[in-house]
């Protein structure tokens, strides 16, 4: 398959989409690992393909390090997201997911945050890196 930017910006909004069905669902409040549940369901049901829990590896200078992170959901292998459920996403958040995206060579990420009255317009941004500029 090959990746362009419409591929990534059509895979955000089937992403965001199943986020909304979830929060319309539930509603702001929970904890986040409900949220990644209903979320693994919602993308199995809209035969989305991603992995859940993926654990990243990290090499330094040759040294495998298990730092137990873990991405809470990688979408076909081109889209790191994460899931949160607080009052604000604060700077170590996107640092940790720009982190992920580096990590996994992924050119494109997501932050999803449940504790909020709407996901689209406040509860959701995405993130690019050097990775995607390089996309057509």
């Amino acid at each position: 398959m090959l990746l362009t930017k419409n591929y990534l910006k059509d895979l955000v909004y089937k992403v965001n989409g199943a986020a909304i069905e979830v929060h319309k669902a539930l509603g702001p409040g929970l904890l986040e690992g409900t949220y990644h549940k209903c979320m693994v369901h919602e993308l199995n049901l809209r035969n989305i393909k991603f992995k859940s829990e993926l654990i990243i590896p990290i090499n330094y200078k040759g040294l495998e390090i298990d730092a137990n992170l873990r991405c809470d959901l990688l979408i076909e292998d081109s889209l790191v997201v994460e899931l949160k459920s607080v009052e604000n996403v604060s700077p170590i958040h996107v640092a940790q997911l720009l982190t992920y995206m580096k990590l996994l060579h992924i050119p494109i990420g997501l932050i999803i945050n449940f504790n909020c009255s709407h996901i689209f317009t406040e509860g959701q941004k995405t993130y690019v890196n050097e990775i995607y500029e390089s996309i057509a």
